[in-house]
């Protein structure tokens, strides 16, 4: 019966493993099909051949490499800016219920406020520079990193920081030692949410008109404006790419520092 079963369980693996990417198979050979058979015009709904082929060019004349790595840059000082605030912040609510009266206000009062709405006041402030792209990437990545930080440290369990007290540790060790380490995971879980919005809001910030000649932004908008079709749906891929890379990285620096994080799975 064993000997039977492992063969079995090897093409379930199997299938369970390529079952994701013959779904986008299928799903790019019905979309290329259908385009050709229904005649539908490139500037509409180009074929998946098309839109391979102009991603090509794009990258052997390195102008999706060149644009790609500004929008990386951006992302990256908005979102540090973010996740050592955030950090701080959370870290400083959680540890203090006073810190946590003065700051929850303010946080309650500007979290659901759309920050692309901001957009314009920091243009005015800031002009149309790199300052307000980072800016507005990172006050938007704020708050879920800060918000998730107040809510892993205040969710602790009690009895963590009890045994850690009565085997002598003092306030600060128990912070340190205790506290920190078991919200890490809510932390990291916020400063994934912070890097998602962080991409989102440096791209939206480089189609805004004239203040930017460079990022992905530029080449989505400014392609679409020609009618490129092919173009925009190519940046589109390169950005999906990019994020599910991104989200990938994240998790394996986080296993990496909280290896203790996947004990429970």
């Amino acid at each position: 019966m064993s000997s039977r079963s492992k063969p079995k369980c090897k093409v379930a693996a199997l299938l369970y493993a390529v079952i994701p990417y013959l779904i986008i198979v299928a799903v790019l050979l019905a979309w290329e099909i259908f385009v050709r058979v229904k005649g539908i015009q490139p500037i509409y709904l180009p074929a998946p051949s098309a839109i391979l082929k102009y991603l090509v060019i794009m990258i052997t004349d390195g102008e999706i490499g060149y644009d790609l790595g500004v929008t990386f840059l951006r992302i990256m000082a908005g979102f540090l800016v973010a996740a050592f605030s955030g950090i701080l912040v959370g870290v400083a609510m959680g540890m203090s219920r006073l810190v946590a009266r003065i700051v929850d206000p303010w946080i309650a009062a500007f979290y659901p406020l759309p920050k692309i709405s901001l957009i314009p006041l920091l243009i005015i402030w800031l002009g149309t520079g790199e300052s307000y792209k980072i800016v507005i990437s990172a006050v938007t990545a704020f708050f879920p990193v800060a918000i998730a930080t107040f809510a892993s440290i205040r969710q602790v369990e009690r009895g963590l920081i009890k045994a850690a007290e009565d085997l002598g540790a003092n306030t600060r060790q128990t912070q340190l030692k205790v506290v920190i380490p078991a919200a890490l995971p809510g932390i990291f879980s916020g400063l994934q949410l912070g890097m998602g919005v962080t991409i989102i809001m440096v791209v939206a910030a480089e189609m805004i008109g004239g203040s930017s000649d460079s990022g992905m932004g530029y080449l989505l908008i400014h392609a679409g404006q020609v009618m490129e079709t092919e173009k925009v749906f190519g940046g589109l891929i390169v950005l999906a790419l990019f994020g599910a890379f991104i989200t990938y990285a994240q998790k394996r620096i986080d296993r990496l520092i909280a290896p203790w994080m996947d004990q429970g799975h």
